[in-house]
């Protein structure tokens, strides 16, 4: 049975979904004002492989992931540039969208945006300043009253008092809040800023507010999985659960968070000068490399990446694409069912946590396996390990023989290879070798096998 840590009783636990063979999922989306980086594509690809498994263990699953489309960020670049916020907006969500499709990540089922939900925030806040959790500063907006909320720092795993000790760095200081730790849910109208009418007057909705109602409107009280990466545990994720239970109502069931990305031993960010967006790691290499890299690393620890690290991830990557082209040269039926005792190994690994390095490696002994089959000459045999490792690779979201795209020369080299294959056959092996050299001179790997002749880019 699956187990996950969930952050708020820092445990792991079974977990059970409120709805039997039913599965509820929000993850927080990206704020898009910027081009995504690697800690976005982590985070991504976490919860990815998190869906796909659960799906392939039978769940049926609904998945959910925002887009924060107004934030201060989001009004800067606006007026920086000359441009409209939607247009920011716009413009940054499609580059994420389009990187996330590149690491073949599956969309959600739903992806809300904050300004659609205007109504459901203004829901919200009205409940919580009649539940006296709220409070009105005029000429500020709104703020929720952590006072109010008893078991407040609960999910950060901090006391009041050490939070309020650290007032300042993660919070917005203002002298007119009643607690350095109080939050906006609403704040006042700004010269040229974005702003929507409401009974407390103009203005735009505060972050924490925002999750709020759209996981609530889409998902309902007490749906099943709430992610995201650690770094919003405090205050995002606080402040979403604190207004929920000071709603009197049930808010996410299980907690999971992402660890974040390290370059060269150091937090990623821009502040530091070692931002990589995403798209320059992906032009760099193969998608499926940074896939890899990530299940290679337990989701909850910090995770490492740089040229060595997506270099080494892709050759693991290849050693399965080139099993699986061993199978087609060897002329493998490889349909057949996967290895019971490799499955089984493998739902072990998985169900510990999401324990994706153990389950990597039970995808490459199943390897190491096939390719032993195949020098002893059990096709049999290497034909369920070949079938293991294609299912196993696709449950973690790595398709296998998709390393290159069609060429403008595929007829070309499908001419030249032939024409080696007559030369062989004829025994005319210098004129093989010529055309062998003449395709490895074009980056193209020859491999030879019982079932014929395969090719592929180097």
């Amino acid at each position: 049975m699956l187990q996950l840590f969930d952050t708020m009783t820092r445990q792991k636990a079974p977990f059970v979904p409120r709805l039997e063979g039913q599965v509820s999922m929000y993850v927080c989306g990206p704020t898009v004002y910027d081009h995504p980086h690697l800690g976005h594509g982590r985070t991504s690809l976490t919860y990815d492989v998190l869906r796909r498994y659960l799906r392939w263990s039978g769940y049926d699953v609904t998945m959910v992931s925002n887009v924060t489309d107004i934030d201060d960020n989001i009004i800067n670049r606006a007026n920086r540039e000359g441009r409209t916020e939607p247009d920011v907006a716009g413009e940054f969500l499609g580059l994420y969208i389009e990187q996330m499709d590149r690491l073949d990540i599956e969309r959600p089922d739903e992806r809300p945006q904050a300004t659609e939900f205007i109504d459901g925030m203004v829901e919200v806040i009205t409940e919580l300043l009649a539940a006296g959790a709220a409070y009105v500063v005029e000429g500020r907006g709104v703020y929720f009253s952590v006072e109010s909320a008893p078991n407040y720092g609960r999910l950060a795993g901090r006391q009041l008092g050490q939070m309020l000790e650290d007032a300042g760095q993660r919070v917005e200081v203002d002298d007119e809040k009643r607690s350095p730790l109080d939050f906006v849910l609403w704040k006042a109208a700004k010269p040229g800023e974005p702003t929507w009418n409401t009974p407390w007057g103009d203005g735009r909705p505060g972050w924490h507010t925002e999750c709020v109602a759209m996981s609530m409107s889409i998902l309902g009280e007490g749906f099943d999985i709430h992610g995201g990466g650690d770094d919003l545990v405090f205050p995002h994720h606080q402040n979403e659960e604190a207004q929920v239970v000071a709603c009197g109502k049930e808010f996410a069931r299980t907690w999971v968070h992402s660890a974040m990305v390290n370059v060269s031993g150091e937090k990623m960010s821009k502040s530091l000068g070692n931002f990589t967006t995403l798209a320059d790691a992906l032009d760099a290499h193969d998608p499926r490399a940074l896939r890899m890299a990530v299940l290679q690393t337990h989701y909850r620890s910090t995770m490492e990446v740089g040229p060595a690290t997506l270099a080494a991830s892709a050759e693991a990557v290849k050693r399965l694409d080139a099993l699986v082209r061993r199978a087609a040269a060897e002329g493998t039926d490889a349909s057949q069912p996967a290895s019971e005792t490799e499955v089984v190994r493998f739902r072990a690994a998985m169900d510990d946590d999401l324990g994706t390095p153990s389950a990597i490696d039970v995808v490459f002994g199943a390897v190491r396996a096939a390719n032993t089959a195949f020098d002893e000459g059990r096709i049999a045999d290497a034909g369920e390990r070949v079938a293991t490792v294609v299912e196993l690779s696709g449950v973690l979201g790595i398709m296998l023989g998709t390393e290159q795209s069609p060429g403008d020369d595929d007829d070309e080299i499908d001419v030249l290879v032939e024409q080696r294959n007559s030369a062989r056959a004829d025994r005319d092996f210098a004129l093989a070798d010529q055309l062998r050299d003449e395709l490895a001179e074009r980056g193209i790997v020859i491999e030879d096998g019982a079932g014929g002749t395969s090719w592929h880019r180097a």
